[in-house]
């Protein structure tokens, strides 16, 4: 258990720290197309991040609309408009300073959460044993986890389906006004 939580801390601070790169990447970028794919590596890295804190629906979720239907709006509406960012005389010390106050509250949060496969964790001693225990009498249904995921965790489950829908309906409102533009 030691061994695998220790792998747990890395994978973590590892991500984190490319989290941050990334971020501080975003912010110095020049080229928007740059900052786009930018933005997408860092929506893949908070799916991975979601990964290892052990919520793969999470993890799926955002890397289909984070990564993937997130950057090809971007893209559409970069190809729209123009490639380059317009020239400001100010500073970008004010998004710096929030990507580092963010990432140190993250890191001031991470700290306090329990160990992964903890048996101590809120999750495995609060909901686990009553999901276990009741679902079958709960919701009629002899699969705990199709009850967890279509009673217990329905208006999550269906939060999740309805913003994947919304994505794919701007995407292909997008791509129809891109013909309707170009038929003109």
């Amino acid at each position: 258990m030691g061994f695998l939580s220790d792998i747990n801390f890395i994978a973590n601070i590892a991500i984190l720290f490319f989290l941050l790169v990334t971020a501080i990447s975003v912010i110095m970028s020049r080229n928007l197309i740059t900052a786009v794919i930018l933005l997408s590596i860092f929506s893949m890295l908070m799916s991975a991040q979601y990964l290892v804190l052990g919520a793969p629906d999470v993890a799926i979720t955002e890397a289909a609309v984070g990564a993937g239907i997130s950057t090809i709006l971007l893209l559409l509406a970069l190809f729209m408009a123009s490639e380059k960012e317009k020239k400001t005389t100010n500073k970008k010390l004010l998004p710096f300073i929030l990507v580092a106050t963010v990432t140190a509250m993250l890191i001031y949060a991470s700290g306090h959460l329990p160990h992964f496969g903890s048996s101590n964790s809120p999750a495995q001693t609060h909901v686990a044993a009553y999901y276990i225990a009741n679902s079958e009498t709960d919701t009629g249904m002899k699969n705990a986890v199709t009850s967890i995921l279509a009673s217990y965790r329905g208006y999550d489950t269906f939060g999740e389906i309805l913003v994947i829908f919304t994505a794919g309906i701007a995407v292909l409102m997008l791509l129809g006004r891109k013909r309707v533009m170009g038929n003109r």
